[in-house]
């Protein structure tokens, strides 16, 4: 198996893996912790579990009212982690495949959830005091966040040596 192939691959695994966590944390919400008919569990003092059911995308934006418009959003999900799995397949930059795969996965996990339920499963409620410096989140939220960042980021960073034949796809 090739480098290139092998990279790859663990993508792929990685997707698979971020999609597994979110999943099992999720079931783990629903059912032994019953957190629909709790609403909110304090872990911490700067940490709960909040039961939240998102009807639109990120940041709550586009929220899906009807039965067509959340179809649409599973449609339109999927376009996108199929264009993710594409970019994958064609990506040379081994870092790149990896922070994909992190969209990939977490993109997988709320599609499953819309398809299933209607609504994406938000449970992570991080906040000090009564400033939240994010809304209510889960693991494949998490996932989708840090891999954009480290695409932004390496994009930001990384300066043209794809031009000079410098490229990480060992």
């Amino acid at each position: 198996m090739t480098a290139k192939i092998h990279h790859r691959f663990l993508g792929f695994f990685i997707a698979l893996l971020v999609f597994a966590v979110d999943q099992a944390t999720k079931f783990a919400i629903i059912r032994p912790l019953a957190l629909e008919s709790r609403q909110v569990i304090t872990l911490s003092p700067i940490l709960n579990l909040s039961w939240v059911e998102n009807h639109g995308i990120s940041l709550g934006m586009f929220t899906a009212d009807s039965a067509a418009q959340r179809w649409i959003l599973v449609g339109v999900t999927a376009l996108i982690a199929l264009g993710v799995s594409y970019w994958i397949l064609r990506e040379r930059m081994r870092a790149d495949v990896y922070a994909l795969a992190l969209v990939l996965g977490g993109a997988i996990g709320n599609i499953t959830d819309r398809t299933r339920f209607g609504y994406v499963v938000d449970f992570i409620d991080l906040h000090f005091g009564a400033f939240r410096p994010f809304l209510v989140f889960n693991v494949a939220d998490a996932a989708i966040t840090i891999g954009v960042l480290i695409l932004l980021v390496r994009a930001f960073f990384t300066t043209n040596k794809m031009n000079n034949g410098d490229t990480e796809h060992a």
